[in-house]
């Protein structure tokens, strides 16, 4: 009978031992998957913040750049309605009307080739939707980031975890947060003198 016992309580520190081996391996695992998932987590962050940075600029100039086609050629418009405005005689009305009718054409042309685009309401939509789109981008990967820094720091915060991380000397993360002067919303400016 005695072997027996003996084969019983070797048996269950066996299995205690396994059990608690099994947990540690599966919680030290988890704080590797925790860890990688924030480091997932900052790369996507960061993927939203040079895309946002690379488009914003582009969309900026090229809206700029129909802008400019637009006020030129309104701009040549107007210079011949004032240029009627002030003739004096027959003929410089007649060269006023023939420059107001040029310009007219290159806008209607313009307008019907679609070469180039005289939208920039469209494209100052355009651009405010994929600015849009960027910041709520940028705004879930935050999001994501720092929920999945607040699961890794609670895991490793609370008992037993904190246990096994203080053995592996782990550290919490820090949580994204917001550089003070993005209190201000930013500036687009669509000066088209420059």
């Amino acid at each position: 009978m005695k072997l027996k016992k003996g084969y019983v309580i070797t048996g269950i520190i066996v299995v205690v031992v396994v059990i608690l081996g099994g947990w540690l391996i599966s919680t030290s695992n988890g704080f590797v998957r925790s860890q990688q998932q924030i480091k997932q987590d900052q790369g996507n962050l960061e993927v939203q913040l040079q895309r946002r940075a690379d488009l914003t600029p582009q969309l900026v100039s090229t809206l700029q750049g129909s802008m400019k086609n637009e006020q030129k050629i309104f701009g040549e418009i107007a210079a011949s309605r004032n240029q009627y405005a002030n003739a004096k005689n027959l003929k410089d009305k007649n060269q006023a009307v023939q420059n107001m009718d040029k310009q007219t054409n290159v806008l209607l042309n313009a307008v019907q080739e679609n070469y180039p685009t005289l939208a920039s309401s469209n494209q100052v939509s355009e651009l405010m939707t994929q600015i849009e789109g960027s910041e709520n981008r940028v705004s879930q990967a935050r999001r994501d980031y720092n929920q999945d820094v607040t699961a890794y720091n609670t895991k490793i915060a609370v008992f037993p975890g904190n246990v096994i991380a203080n053995m592996k000397g782990l550290k919490p993360y820090d949580e994204f947060k917001a550089d003070p002067s993005a209190q201000k919303a930013p500036k687009i400016n669509l000066n088209t003198d420059k």
